[in-house]
């Protein structure tokens, strides 16, 4: 029994002892620092990670130095704040909504061709090519250009076609003082001048005039014309035939020099003309030359009728028969022997002499009637 009983309290001992020691074991290892983790090179999936995070993160195409979530992926999206980019590939589709801005860019923008259907802008607009409204179809770009919307009416200036084609405004322009329309850099239209080019025009209506100069034909109120290539000016009459006409109907008044370096006043057609004053007819020509004095008439000189040189020593000088109260007078050296006369005609005696006679006289009415002599000269 004794043996029996120090057999099993050695066992005992030995037990305790035992696992003594294994707790001793296990106190160090567990208060032992755990070594880090060795993980081969491309030897943990994507599997074996589940939530966590993972600081300064990097690979051959991503770099993550963030102190803060800058990233969210998430069913409906990739959500980032800000994004710093030198290159965006492929095409890019900016969907907003009713209550958000879709994209607002506070910096600048350049772009080779942009394409918009509607642009509104309060900020300043600067641009290093021109503004280009492109045609479809190899078509001129008709009905482009500015539209500006609001108030009583749609304001616009618009390419239209036409021959020629033009621009179309629905509103004045105003230019600024001292500028001027140019034409291949001349000016054509200032605020106060025409251009010196301007050589046609269709003006209906101008103010005071000065300094006018005109070349070639003009025509003012259709009743004044002047011929600039015969120089002559015509009232009433489009084509005068003198230096300065005036028409009426079938009538024409001319004032002309002649090549003999004299003046010609008179009618060009075959009516008469008058000189009047108080509207009255003070001598009339006819259509035949024949001259008409309505009123008593003075002559201030010597007269003289069929002859170029009239004599100086009488006041009237004639170059044919004459006659005065109803009898003719004339020169001859004989009684007549043709003609018709009638009693109290006279022939003077063109060759007088001692013994002759003055003339003779027509005594009885006939062709050539009855003559007989009178006035005897002494011998």
């Amino acid at each position: 029994m004794i043996n029996t009983y120090m057999s099993t309290e050695t066992n005992l001992d030995a037990v305790k002892s035992g696992l003594q020691a294994l707790g001793d074991a296990i106190e160090q290892i567990a208060n032992r620092e755990t070594p880090a983790p060795t993980i081969p090179n491309r030897s943990l999936s994507g599997d074996k990670i589940h939530g966590g995070r993972i600081s300064k993160f990097a690979s051959i195409g991503i770099n993550d130095t963030a102190t803060q979530n800058m990233v969210l992926v998430s069913d409906d999206g990739l959500h980032v704040d800000v994004i710093h980019a030198s290159d965006i590939s492929g095409d890019i589709n900016v969907k907003g909504t009713l209550t958000s801005e879709s994209l607002v860019v506070k910096g600048e923008i350049t772009a080779q061709k942009l394409h918009v259907n509607e642009i509104t802008s309060d900020v300043r607009q600067e641009r290093s090519d021109p503004l280009e409204f492109t045609g479809s179809k190899n078509q001129a770009p008709y009905g482009k250009g500015l539209i500006f919307t609001g108030g009583q009416y749609t304001k616009q200036f618009l390419l239209q076609s036409g021959e020629p084609d033009k621009f179309f405004s629905t509103e004045s322009i105003d230019l600024l003082k001292d500028k001027t329309y140019m034409i291949r850099g001349t000016t054509v239209l200032s605020e106060t001048e025409l251009g010196s080019n301007i050589v046609n025009s269709n003006l209906r209506t101008v103010g005071t005039l000065e300094n006018l100069e005109v070349e070639g034909n003009f025509t003012v109120d259709n009743y004044l014309f002047w011929d600039g290539d015969f120089q002559r000016l015509g009232l009433g009459i489009e084509s005068p035939n003198g230096s300065f006409s005036v028409g009426s109907l079938d009538h024409e008044f001319i004032i002309d020099p002649t090549d003999d370096r004299k003046f010609k006043i008179g009618t060009f057609s075959t009516g008469e003309i008058q000189l009047v004053t108080d509207d009255t007819p003070r001598i009339s020509i006819g259509a035949s030359g024949k001259v008409t004095i309505h009123e008593k008439t003075s002559i201030l000189g010597k007269v003289g009728i069929g002859v170029k040189n009239f004599a100086e020593d009488v006041d009237l000088t004639v170059a044919g028969p004459i006659r005065m109260q109803e009898k003719k007078f004339e020169v001859g050296d004989s009684v007549p022997t043709t003609g018709t006369y009638i009693q109290g005609d006279i022939v003077w005696n063109a060759a007088p002499r001692a013994g002759g006679q003055v003339g003779w006289v027509c005594v009885r009415d006939g062709n050539p009637g009855v003559w007989k002599t009178f006035g005897p000269i002494s011998s």
